[in-house]
């Protein structure tokens, strides 16, 4: 009996051993798993692959190798799955790995199950709530506008990056804000749903502005103020824009306005001239009053030669010394001008026209000559 007691306590003490050995290798062994950071819900698993370097610099065979045109129905198709994809939710966490040694044993507990979609509702109305898409970023402070956003299973809302950064400079899977870990993380799109509808907001604002300063605009310059001085402003701003449209629709050329008023005194002196040809009959008592125009006139000496007159036209000569030199015929024209006789007649001659001009006024007229 004594040999069975001492059999079975040798016995009982090495199965202590065996299992505190047992999970003493279990524990070594999860916190190995637990320090290589896989379970992190944004590691990138692609960094942790070995790179295949047999084929890097393995030359190409050039008949194998076929070119391929590129028509574009392709790129139609991928940007319209890309759009749908842009807006889809879906859960950011990899599958839950292998239970570990330990967790089997139940010396640490198993990780939690994923998250349900009902699950994940609620979890998002909660954050709602909380208004935390509406808030910027707790981790860089800024606003999550078009960029990728996450969410926590503890219903917090970060930016993907700045929540990515942070697992990595920790080095483990910990809320920033209430420092839960072992948390499930979530792509959600509310901040750049809210973002677009904010600019929507704004552009619509800036165009009703724009509509109502136009209107405004308008309205000031259609309808008078009630304000007195505001009111003149209104109508001496309206009296010299009449003004500045009458001037702008002048013509300013004075080449073209001299040239008009050429032609139409030519115009009229050919009507003149016209007239004068009917060479109607100037009576005794015209001819006397055309006389003593002349006479007021004081022209003493011929505007063609520049000699006297003779005393006939001017009887206040006739006791002048030099009476003798007048004895030259006098012509009175019926436009008022006298001239020598002589002097006319050879103006008449030497000129090109058919009718009779005077050589100061270039008008027709009809003479008559004085006698002493």
């Amino acid at each position: 009996m004594r040999l069975f007691l001492l059999r079975n306590i040798i016995q009982g003490r090495s199965s202590k051993r065996q299992t505190i050995a047992v999970s003493a290798v279990a524990l070594q062994d999860h916190i190995i798993h637990s320090h290589q950071l896989q379970d992190l819900s944004l590691a990138d698993p692609f960094k942790s692959r070995t790179r295949n370097t047999k084929n890097i610099y393995k030359p190409l065979n050039k008949e194998m190798v076929r070119p391929v045109v590129d028509t574009g129905l392709r790129k139609k198709s991928t940007h319209h799955k890309n759009k749908e994809d842009a807006e889809k939710e879906y859960v950011l966490d990899p599958s839950p790995p292998q239970l570990t040694l330990a967790q089997k044993l139940g010396l640490v507990e198993p990780p939690s199950l994923p998250l349900t979609a009902e699950e994940w509702v609620k979890i998002k109305q909660r954050s709602i709530q909380h208004g935390d898409s509406v808030q910027p970023c707790a981790i860089c402070r800024e606003e999550f506008a078009l960029q990728p956003q996450v969410l926590l299973s503890c219903s917090h809302v970060f930016h993907k990056a700045c929540l990515k950064a942070f697992e990595k400079f920790t080095g483990k899977k910990s809320c920033p804000m209430c420092r839960k870990e072992q948390y499930q993380t979530r792509v959600i799109h509310d901040g750049a749903r809210l973002f677009k509808i904010k600019c929507a907001i704004r552009i619509q604002a800036s165009w009703r502005g724009y509509i109502v300063r136009k209107w405004y605009k308008n309205l000031r310059k259609t309808v008078p103020p009630k304000d007195s001085k505001l009111r003149k402003q209104f109508f001496e701003k309206k009296v010299q824009q009449i003004s500045n449209r009458l001037l702008s629709s002048y013509n300013i050329n004075l080449d073209e306005f001299f040239s008009e008023i050429d032609s139409s005194i030519a115009a009229s002196r050919d009507v003149f001239q016209q007239l004068e040809g009917k060479e109607i009959l100037i009576s005794e008592t015209d001819w006397e009053k055309i006389q003593m125009q002349a006479f007021r006139q004081e022209i003493f000496d011929c505007p063609i030669c520049i000699m006297p007159l003779s005393p006939t036209v001017h009887p206040a000569r006739l006791f002048s010394d030099n009476s003798n030199q007048f004895s030259q015929q006098t012509v009175l024209l019926s436009c008022s001008h006298l001239f020598h006789h002589t002097c006319l007649r050879a103006f008449e001659e030497f000129s090109l026209g058919e009718r009779c001009i005077c050589p100061l006024c270039r008008s027709c007229y009809q003479k008559k000559i004085l006698r002493c």
